[in-house]
């Protein structure tokens, strides 16, 4: 039987953590008209990211969990953008956004882990992806034309 993990053991938040300290202090060098703007969305969502695991966490429904980690995702996301869209004000330079974008990149990695490893739990009917382990071939798609860069 495996030990019961504490969230603070995780180690998806414990970066995520300490990306919102980062961020904080990153967006309060940010011009002041800034401060409850593009800063404040930018702290918000870099806290809302590991407070989305913490919240559903020790629910005790693994399909709870899985949206747990689904949002905190999307916070990631969102944060990326709040700060590629300070690297456009020139508020950062894009040294500083690619840094942050490869490290929220990692999280999202291990938050995508997190969800298949929750997914299997499910039921096989249950899941949202009853074969985890059938990959999509992409070859064929060649370019991406959304307009979303190569990940």
């Amino acid at each position: 039987m495996e030990a019961y993990r504490r969230l603070e053991d995780l180690v998806v938040y414990q970066k995520l953590c300490h990306l919102h300290i980062e961020i904080g202090e990153l967006t309060h060098r940010w011009p002041p008209e800034e401060k409850y703007e593009l800063g404040s969305q930018a702290r918000r969502s870099s806290n809302s990211a590991p407070a989305q695991l913490a919240e559903k966490y020790d629910d005790r429904h693994v399909r709870n969990k899985i949206e747990g980690v689904n949002r905190s995702r999307g916070e990631a996301a969102e944060t990326v953008h709040h700060l590629y869209m300070a690297h456009l004000k020139g508020y950062d330079a894009q040294t500083t956004y690619e840094e942050y974008r490869v490290r929220y990149q990692e999280c999202i990695r291990m938050l995508n882990g997190m969800e298949r490893t929750l997914e299997k739990q499910l039921p096989e009917a249950d899941r949202r992806w009853p074969n985890l382990s059938v990959r999509e071939d992409v070859e064929g798609y060649g370019a991406c034309p959304c307009g979303f860069p190569e990940p």
